[in-house]
């Protein structure tokens, strides 16, 4: 009877071998979509660990489950790569040198690429507007060359995209800023030149541009934008876009070739703690209450700034600066006697930087005895008065005299008289 049993038996151990071998080899396929294993193998190939780095020490392309093992991927449900960061970006990590291969494009379910900062080269492969499920796309502080890919306006969910500190060349692409889910831009620190796009209809909260080559006028921005920064380029034109900007927090458009009146409107939003408008064309006078609404006496506060040094403003000093913590009006056309606002809160601490040098200012009513706060920088020189004894806390951009020559003062106040 036992004989009779035994072909079952043997059949038995052959189901058995036969299921723990498709388990081991279940078990030995890696956890990982093969086409974007090997895109990870092309882009491995394509950059390398600068010395002092140990990024792809883990890349071990023999491994079961990349998706855990591999440093900087992150895999989904379907085990597809959806977020690559490239690099560290720890302080003791130099990064990694080569370039961005065009393998990066097979990654069909990216959401996030992030390069860290290194010595990457090279162009910004084209190919990337075809990850149409791109939400963050961040090439920073590497060596970046050639133009901003205008497949990059294809991607309906793109959120924030970071390609400063590169050596990025060519002008925006005007597809960019009308993007639906742009919410950051910053192009900071590159080589880009022509105008800014006419159209920007992206609900942008943060743009920065600073650190270009970009001409043009400022072009009409969405009210939605909180931080502003196109410094250091070569626009020119009034700043009457800035007018709808009622949510700004940060401005910055200082060393362009801007002209014509500060908007009032700038002063009225007191969220804008921070505004940079020094070295430009910009004439007019300083911002009155009386003038703007009378029910809003001063602008400033805590760690207020504001700098419109460098520029050809006009007139007398109103009062309603009095409370900016930083107040740089040295360098322009200003005239008359510093109001006794500023001169209180100098004192009282409020105010803990004036610079009021390079002017053609009369007087400055310091109050007998008072001392000046060990705290506070307050700067008078080469203006139409003799600076009050133990004031000298100036920059050394301000020179050594003291004074201005009596003709250049007589001169000025003639002309503003005739004006």
């Amino acid at each position: 009877m036992a004989y009779q049993y035994q072909p079952c038996f043997f059949l038995l151990l052959f189901l058995l071998f036969s299921v723990n071998a498709s388990v081991l080899a279940f078990r030995q396929r890696p956890r990982i979509s093969a086409v974007d294993l090997a895109a990870l193998s092309a882009i491995k190939d394509s950059l390398t660990d600068i010395p002092g780095s140990r990024f792809f020490s883990t890349w071990d392309f023999t491994a079961t489950d990349p998706c855990s093992s591999f440093t900087g991927v992150t895999c989904g449900f379907n085990d597809r790569v959806t977020i690559l960061s490239l690099g560290t970006g720890l302080s003791d990590s130099p990064g990694l040198a080569g370039s961005l291969s065009p393998a990066l494009s097979n990654l069909t379910q990216l959401t996030q690429l992030i390069l860290f900062p290194g010595l990457v080269t090279g162009p910004i492969p084209p190919k990337l507007g075809q990850l149409t499920s791109l939400r963050v796309i961040s090439l920073t502080n590497n060596r970046l060359t050639g133009p901003i890919p205008p497949s990059f306006s294809t991607l309906p969910f793109l959120h924030t995209l970071d390609l400063s500190s590169n050596r990025l060349t060519g002008s925006i692409p005007p597809g960019l800023t009308k993007l639906p889910s742009l919410k950051v831009m910053v192009l900071s620190w590159n080589e880009l030149t022509g105008e800014l796009p006419r159209t920007v209809s992206a609900q942008l909260l943060h743009l920065d541009l600073k650190k270009n080559k970009i001409s043009g006028p400022l072009p009409r921005l969405p009210s939605t934008v909180r931080y502003l920064s196109v410094s250091e380029n070569w626009m020119w034109g009034p700043l009457k876009a800035l007018e709808s900007l009622s949510e700004l927090v940060y401005l910055d458009v200082s060393m362009n070739q801007f002209s014509g009146p500060i908007p009032s409107s700038l002063f009225l939003n007191p969220s804008l703690t921070s505004l940079f408008l020094q070295r430009n064309n910009l004439s007019g006078g300083l911002p009155s209450s009386i003038k703007m609404d009378p029910t809003f006496q001063s602008y400033g506060g805590k760690g207020s700034i504001v700098d419109l040094s460098h520029n050809f403003i006009t007139g007398d000093i109103t009062p309603f600066l009095a409370g900016v913590e930083t107040l740089f009006l040295n360098n322009n056309h200003l005239t008359g006697s510093v109001p006794e606002e500023y001169v209180k809160s100098v004192y009282d601490g409020t105010t803990k930087t004036l610079y009021l040098q390079h002017n053609y200012l009369s007087g400055f009513p310091l109050p007998q005895g008072s001392t000046l706060p060990d705290t506070v920088s307050l700067c008078l020189s080469y203006n139409c008065m003799v600076p009050p004894v133990g004031i000298s806390a100036c920059p050394a951009s301000a020179g050594s005299q003291p004074s201005r020559p009596q003709s250049q003062c007589s001169v000025f106040t003639h002309r503003g008289s005739t004006n």
